[in-house]
């Protein structure tokens, strides 16, 4: 095996997929590009890492929600322009030609072009691991859209698109909840 440093062992495991998350702060929608995302358990428990270099970051705390919007791989040019700008001198909606959609249970708006949305409060900020808890409300997926596949950073400006779907339902049957 070929050592790699440990500096970019990240690089190895960085979770995915990308999400947008959207947030109000009272006037304005925003949106960010997060690729630390986690799910929990299997409660509607997710977690994402983001802290005060993020203009979103103010929003998320004052309001304590937030909508998760899952992009697909054919708007990765879109989750990338909108993670290269700040929303404290851009409307990320407006510039980027994204639709939001009011959502029922939080004030950030759904992102009509993404493949699912998930309404989040906010139940926890580890603030020294610049972690946020979120709680899942509602949850919505479209469908009708063609491209399904999602995007996974990698972590170095490149991408991995999600593959071929693999069932092992029957084998992994008694490690599923029930209802999954």
């Amino acid at each position: 095996m070929k050592k790699l440093k440990i500096s970019k062992a990240f690089t190895l495991m960085e979770p995915g997929p990308v999400v947008f998350v959207s947030t109000h702060d009272g006037q304005h929608d925003n949106l960010m590009t997060i690729s630390w995302t986690m799910v929990m358990d299997f409660t509607p428990r997710f977690a994402i890492t983001t802290g005060p270099w993020n203009f979103s970051y103010a929003a998320l705390r004052k309001s304590r929600e937030c909508v998760i919007a899952i992009p697909t791989v054919d708007l990765v040019d879109l989750v990338v322009g909108v993670g290269t700008c700040s929303g404290a001198d851009t409307d990320k909606f407006a510039k980027f030609g994204l639709s939001p959609i009011k959502a029922r249970h939080v004030r950030a708006p759904l992102v009509r072009e993404c493949l699912a949305n998930i309404e989040c409060r906010v139940l926890d900020i580890v603030t020294q691991h610049d972690i946020v808890v979120l709680e899942g409300l509602a949850a919505y997926v479209d469908a009708s859209r063609k491209e399904k596949r999602t995007l996974h950073a990698v972590g170095d400006g490149t991408f991995i698109a999600d593959g071929r779907r693999l069932d092992r339902r029957k084998m992994m049957r008694s490690k599923i909840p029930a209802g999954v």
